[in-house]
């Protein structure tokens, strides 16, 4: 497993690079771990990565404030299945057993990585085969120990940013950064709507070339149509709850969302 665990910060840099030598922006799905069960959601989660460059994997946690209500449903199913930290962590592994080579980034709350220990978490997380973390509710002000620790393993701690961060939140931010950063597509919630990618587009610039590290565009981002717009100036592109609206209408779950993620994929490449 060494050569997978660690090395998370550059393989995180790697699918980038190689999305753009593909002229595409890397594609990061969202998916909940232990949903609809546990051994779905490992199917689901095996079927979408050939057409993915990361995976993004849901913690489920009780409170999921940055989740909209498909994502907070997903997540409440999966802790009524069970899930609990240590299981995600034993899924990774399962994962990585399996095959799945791609970049693996859990994304979850602070609750439970308190609870669990930070530095027993990362750890962990190392030895199952995790390549970085995404915590929306840890601020970058708080995150330091988190952050060496996970440096120490070579792994990432992703930072946020939103059209509302200002000039003294941005230093703050691209300080603290590594792998690369995720751009709030807009003001709220996850969950497919309406937005204007054109609004995004200088910003993304102008944050790309001060950080020095690729952005992705998240939340928000329902389509292949909406997943070019945003990809024509983005290095990566983030879609979550559209991909469990799909597995939740589907009867062959995994055949479902690997048909619409392999859709979204050739759509960016189109761009």
């Amino acid at each position: 497993m060494a050569s997978i665990t660690r090395q998370g910060l550059a393989r995180i840099e790697t699918a980038f690079t190689s999305a753009l030598e593909k002229r595409s922006a890397a594609l990061m799905p969202y998916f909940t771990l232990g949903y609809p069960s546990i051994s779905e959601s490992i199917e689901i989660i095996k079927a979408i990565a050939p057409y993915c460059d990361l995976i993004e994997l849901g913690v489920p946690f009780s409170d999921p404030i940055a989740d909209g209500p498909i994502i907070q449903r997903s997540t409440q199913a999966a802790l009524e299945n069970g899930v609990t930290t240590a299981k995600c962590l034993e899924m990774v592994e399962h994962l990585r057993a399996s095959g799945v080579s791609l970049p693996l980034l859990l994304m979850g709350y602070y609750n439970p990585i308190m609870a669990y220990g930070e530095a027993t978490f990362i750890q962990d997380s190392a030895r199952s085969g995790v390549d970085g973390f995404i915590v929306p509710d840890l601020p970058p002000e708080e995150s330091d120990e988190l952050y060496a620790l996970a440096k120490d393993e070579s792994l990432a701690l992703i930072q946020f940013l939103a059209p509302t961060s200002n000039e003294k939140r941005i230093q703050l931010i691209m300080k603290k950064a590594n792998g690369f950063l995720y751009m709030v597509s807009l003001t709220g919630v996850t969950g497919s709507r309406a937005m204007a990618a054109a609004d995004l587009k200088e910003l993304v610039h102008t944050i790309k070339e001060r950080s020095g590290l690729p952005v992705a565009v998240g939340f928000g981002i329902g389509d292949g149509i909406q997943a070019a717009e945003f990809g024509q100036f983005a290095d990566g592109v983030i879609i979550g709850s559209a991909l469990i609206n799909t597995v939740n209408r589907a009867d062959d779950k995994p055949r479902a969302a690997a048909q619409m993620i392999e859709s979204i994929s050739q759509a960016l490449k189109l761009t």
